[in-house]
């Protein structure tokens, strides 16, 4: 089942990148993101994330947005494991030529399966994310010519999330080298979708990564993000550059 998803996922990949830029009313933009991700384990059961990010505006111009995602995890088996966080998201905004930070905050609850295979005498890792987020969006205006959150909005949205790992040489265990990353999320409105449509946007990323050792990533690469607003959509060719750390 999990197997026919990330196919399902895979061409929705070649979906989302080719068609979306054909349609009218169609934005492009182009970003740049960072990301840190961090596991620290605490015994067999339990272990800590973190991951912090941070994004740019449209031509790398300026920071767009910065999020801070903590939480805490289950380890269920040796391949699940179950989640409950916080995030806080700071979007930068401007009303009326005023500029400032708005901010978002989210609960999320998430489970990951993790499968793995062999291809081509490689180790074929293989993860499936499910992520359900409770999110609580600044709405500012402005007040003596600053901006201001006057309320929050609130929404819920869910997430699923497939990455596969290949290394690029053969080898019977993965410790260290060159790999390929592939992943792809989708999004969807479950409650108050800012749009007003169930589709929220989907992310697709092709990587080329180093793993310095066992606990240690470092991958570069190119994602495709495809957004739907209420009135527009928006295709943001991304270069982000991301790191992984599991102590």
């Amino acid at each position: 089942m999990l197997s026919k998803l990330f196919l399902l996922q895979s061409c929705m990949i070649f979906l989302f990148i080719f068609s979306g830029p054909l349609k009218a009313q169609t934005q492009q933009t182009f970003t740049g993101w960072s990301a840190a991700f961090f596991t620290y384990k605490i015994n067999p059961r339990f272990s800590i994330h973190f991951d912090g990010q941070a994004r740019s505006t449209d031509q790398l111009k300026d920071i767009q947005s910065f999020i801070i995602r903590p939480g805490l995890n289950y380890h269920i088996k040796n391949n699940m494991i179950a989640s409950l966080g916080y995030a806080y998201i700071g979007n930068q905004r401007n009303i009326s030529a005023i500029h400032g930070w708005v901010p978002e905050h989210r609960i999320w609850e998430q489970f990951i399966i993790n499968q793995k295979f062999t291809v081509l005498n490689r180790p074929f890792t293989l993860q499936h994310r499910f992520r359900l987020e409770q999110r609580f969006m600044g709405q500012p205006i402005v007040e003596q010519n600053e901006l201001v959150t006057d309320r929050y909005d609130f929404a819920q949205r869910l997430r699923y999330f497939t990455r596969a790992i290949v290394p690029v040489s053969e080898t019977t265990s993965f410790t260290d080298g060159a790999f390929i990353a592939l992943q792809n999320e989708i999004f969807a409105h479950i409650q108050n979708a800012p749009n007003g449509k169930l589709f929220d946007q989907n992310r697709a990323y092709l990587a080329l990564g180093w793993r310095v050792n066992p606990k240690f990533d470092i991958e570069a690469g190119y994602m495709n993000q495809y957004s739907l607003g209420r009135n527009n959509k928006t295709v943001n060719n991304i270069i982000q550059v991301a790191a992984y750390l599991r102590l």
